[in-house]
């Protein structure tokens, strides 16, 4: 059965951060099924619930939400397409403790986040 749940990414292993970077990180809320795969329906009847904090050194925390897009997943913190960061693979990457997901950032660079924690809410 689905829940609403948060999720906490971290930056994982980069050149620039070789251990990775804690302060890079994302707290998003989406409902996962029992396999850790989004469920589209609950997200959909309820979708300003589906949302996203982003945390980085130096820049104010930006908050927006999780969204569908054309090719699957993105963070939208405003209105048009200008600032998503679309997911790699999330409609079918289950989000899980450990597990890794790469985020595309508008300027088209690719960053590996690494699930930290997850729980219900």
């Amino acid at each position: 059965m689905a829940q609403w749940t948060i999720v906490k990414l971290e930056l994982a292993r980069t050149d620039e951060f070789p251990s990775g970077s804690p302060s890079r990180s994302y707290l998003i809320r989406l409902p996962l099924d029992d396999d850790g795969l989004i469920d589209e329906a609950m997200r959909a009847a309820d979708p300003a619930r589906a949302t996203v904090r982003r945390f980085w050194p130096k820049e104010p925390d930006q908050s927006g939400y999780v969204i569908k897009v054309k090719n699957g997943w993105a963070f939208s913190y405003a209105v048009g397409e200008d600032d998503d960061e679309n997911l790699f693979h999330l409609e079918n990457h289950p989000i899980r403790d450990g597990e890794y997901l790469t985020l595309t950032e508008p300027d088209g660079s690719r960053l590996p986040f690494r699930v930290m924690a997850t729980s219900a809410t």
